[in-house]
């Protein structure tokens, strides 16, 4: 008796999730979605449990986010993953978040392959752990031929610094001859960024229920949309989601003007 009501409940609950899509595909979709996802070490603790179990609960809504920002057409998905200021959290928790791409990758990759999905990472190379950068480039390479959703992850990313090495590589240009500076303006200055080739995110979502950017993407969200929401990362569901974008879509964006 029970398992048929749980096949029908969860038969019924699949039917309006998919009406919901259908519903919000009939308008525009953002482009870029950005997602700053934050609260794992905070669910964990109201449980009873250690840090660590939040990253890896948190590791399942990653895949949940995708599958669905994919079916709905959005373009790309920058997830925060890890900031260049979290080197400073306890030890075995930045060793444990270093090992998640290896365990995500190595499960979801051919699920991300075989749904079109094209991995991409911005952030600072040189600082991560080799396991790491290998299971990421390895991710990067498999899936380099994709043209659906791109699926960035920004690790080991700083905003403060990325601006700076961009004004660092337009003096540069600039000394070297190659850069003029009627040349520079905001278009090409974002040439220098770890964005260069994607589009500014049109929406950015920032679960936990704190309301500030943390350092993250802070010339490419000017003019982006912005949803907060008290949901911690791990409890953030598709109908989360849905609900950030029907907002957006509500949204009238002006850009400055009227």
């Amino acid at each position: 008796m029970f398992k048929k009501f749980w096949l029908r409940k969860n038969q019924k609950d699949s039917s309006t999730l998919r009406d919901k899509i259908e519903e919000i595909k009939k308008m525009p979709v953002p482009n870029h979605v950005a997602i700053i996802m934050d609260g794992n070490g905070r669910w964990a603790k109201k449980r009873a449990l250690p840090r660590i179990a939040g990253h890896h609960e948190g590791m399942k809504v990653v895949r949940k986010t995708t599958m669905l920002a994919n079916r709905l057409g959005i373009k790309t998905l920058t997830l925060y993953a890890f900031s260049t200021e979290n080197w400073k959290r306890p030890k075995n928790e930045v060793e444990y978040i270093m090992r998640l791409p290896e365990e995500f990758l190595g499960t979801f990759l051919p699920e991300l392959v075989e749904n079109n999905v094209q991995v991409k990472m911005m952030g600072y190379k040189n600082q991560l752990p080799v396991h790491t950068l290998h299971a990421i480039e390895k991710a990067i390479e498999e899936t380099k031929h994709n043209n659906g959703l791109v699926l960035n992850f920004a690790l080991n990313y700083g905003s403060r610094s990325e601006i700076l090495d961009a004004v660092k590589q337009v003096l540069n240009d600039y000394n070297n001859g190659t850069l003029k500076e009627t040349e520079l303006d905001e278009k090409n200055f974002s040439s220098y960024m770890m964005t260069a080739n994607f589009a500014d995110p049109d929406l950015l979502i920032r679960t936990s229920g704190e309301i500030r950017l943390s350092n993250f993407m802070l010339w490419q969200l000017a003019y982006s949309e912005l949803w907060f929401t008290d949901v911690l990362w791990p409890d953030f569901s598709e109908e989360h989601l849905l609900e950030a974008i029907e907002t957006f879509q509500n949204r009238q964006r002006r850009f400055g003007g009227l």
